[in-house]
């Protein structure tokens, strides 16, 4: 990343981190998840992002072969919710370590809370020469705004874990679960 380009990155995020801590409530799960998303494409080019609507999609498409959801959140966060049928891997797994549990034969999704760290993972993956990797465009907070199934235990969850008070305010009130552990 060239001197320029990292200054870039550095100027949207720091914009879109300051637009969600001065946003009233219900507008920054709007328009500070657009620009996290944003950012999240500026600083990650060669990953290629799916919607939520599509995602949505292809997962009520029995006649596609469905992909291999992996969250990359912490464990605190995937314990509140998460997509169903997804599995955890921690944010900083290296792409040795997690290649040899990838599907061959089908994509794989990544989420996270906002797509930040689902993309650094994707591209991970792509460097070690996994192609068939994709990442969920606004992650998991976008898809619980859009009031999108979670689950938690098996059973139905109605709350994320916001990851922070601060990024918590990029997800709707009702959805934010207390932070009872850190996410970091």
């Amino acid at each position: 990343m060239t001197v320029a380009r990292a200054w870039r990155v550095f100027t949207k995020g720091s914009l879109a981190l300051l637009s969600v801590w001065n946003s009233p409530v219900g507008q920054a799960a709007k328009d500070g998840l657009e620009k996290m998303k944003a950012l999240v494409q500026e600083r990650f080019p060669e990953v290629k992002h799916l919607t939520t609507a599509e995602l949505a999609a292809w997962l009520n498409n029995t006649k596609r072969v469905q992909p291999e959801i992996i969250d990359v959140r912490t464990r605190a966060e995937f314990e509140v919710s998460h997509l169903a049928g997804a599995r955890w891997v921690a944010p900083d797994t290296s792409a040795r370590e997690l290649l040899p549990s990838l599907p061959t034969n089908r994509p794989v999704v990544l989420y996270c809370s906002i797509g930040y760290r689902s993309s650094n993972c994707a591209t991970r993956l792509l460097r070690a020469g996994f192609a068939q990797v994709l990442n969920l465009e606004g992650s998991l907070f976008q898809w619980a705004n859009e009031g999108r199934p979670l689950v938690r235990d098996g059973g139905v969850a109605t709350q994320v874990h916001p990851y922070s008070e601060s990024f918590g305010k990029l997800l709707k009130p009702e959805l934010r679960a207390p932070i009872t552990e850190k996410a970091r």
